[in-house]
C-alpha cells in the first residue's frame, strides 16, 4: 500500500455554509476520529487528497496538523454526484500494528473455459489486515474455470497476515454458458411478444 503525507488545518466553520466556504477555498471538509478521541474537524487540500486516493481507497495517510502527525485511513468519501468532486471525508485514526477491517478490490486474472461467460458476484472482499500493511487488492485466478463452476470467498488466496471477514460461502465469481447472439435475440423477442400478449389480454378484460 502507498503512504502519503498531507498537511491539514483545523476547521472552525461548520454546517452547510461553512462546508461550502471550505470547498471554495480549494479544501475538503473532513473529520478525524478513532481511538476514543473526540472527533477533530479538519480541512484537507483538495488536489493533494484527490491525487492520494486516485489509485486506491486504502491509502495510508500521514496527516500533519498543529505541529503533530496522525496516521489515518479514508473510511467514507462523499462525492458530488454531478461534478464527481469530493464533498467530505471521514478519516479513521490508526496505529502501526493495529488490525482494521477494509475492503480489498478483486482483480480477475486468466481465461475461463471456452464458451463460458464470467459472472462476477463480488467486486471486493472485506478482510482484516494490519493498518500499515494493507494490500492494494487481491487477485482471483479464473484460468480454466469450467462452465457451471464457481469460486467462493474461502477459495481466494489472501496475502500473508490478511484474514477473511466476508462470509466464506459467499460466491465471488462463476462461469455460465455463453449464449449466441441469435439465442439472446430470440429470447428477447419471445419475452417482448409475451409481454404484448399480456397487455392485449388486460386491455380486452378492462373493456
Amino acid at each position: 500500500m502507498s503512504e502519503v503525507r498531507i498537511a491539514a488545518e483545523p476547521r472552525t466553520e461548520f454546517g452547510k455554509g461553512g462546508a461550502r466556504r471550505t470547498r471554495r477555498a480549494g479544501k475538503i471538509p473532513a473529520v478525524l476520529y478513532g481511538h476514543g478521541q473526540a472527533p477533530r474537524h479538519i480541512a484537507l487540500p483538495a488536489r493533494e487528497f484527490t491525487n492520494a486516493i486516485k489509485h486506491g481507497a486504502n491509502t495510508l495517510l500521514t496527516i500533519e496538523i498543529d505541529g503533530g502527525k496522525e496516521l489515518a485511513l479514508p473510511k467514507a468519501v462523499q462525492r458530488d454526484p454531478i461534478k464527481s468532486t469530493i464533498d467530505h471525508v471521514d478519516l479513521l485514526l490508526v496505529r502501526k500494528g493495529e488490525k482494521v477491517n477494509v475492503e480489498l478490490p478483486i482483480v480477475l486474472v486468466g481465461e475461463v473455459e471456452r464458451g463460458g461467460l464470467v459472472n462476477q458476484d463480488l467486486n471486493a472482499l472485506l478482510v482484516e489486515a494490519e493498518a500499515t500493511n494493507i494490500p492494494d487488492g487481491v487477485e482471483v485466478n479464473i484460468d480454466g474455470l469450467e462452465i457451471g463452476k464457481q469460486l467462493l470467498a474461502k477459495d481466494v488466496a489472501l496475502p500473508k497476515g490478511v484474514t477473511l471477514v466476508t462470509d466464506p460461502e459467499a460466491a465471488v465469481v462463476g462461469v455460465v454458458a455463453q449464449q449466441s447472439a441469435a439465442q439472446a435475440e430470440a429470447e428477447i423477442e419471445a419475452a417482448e411478444a409475451e409481454a404484448g400478449v399480456v397487455r392485449d389480454e388486460k386491455q380486452t378484460a378492462d373493456a
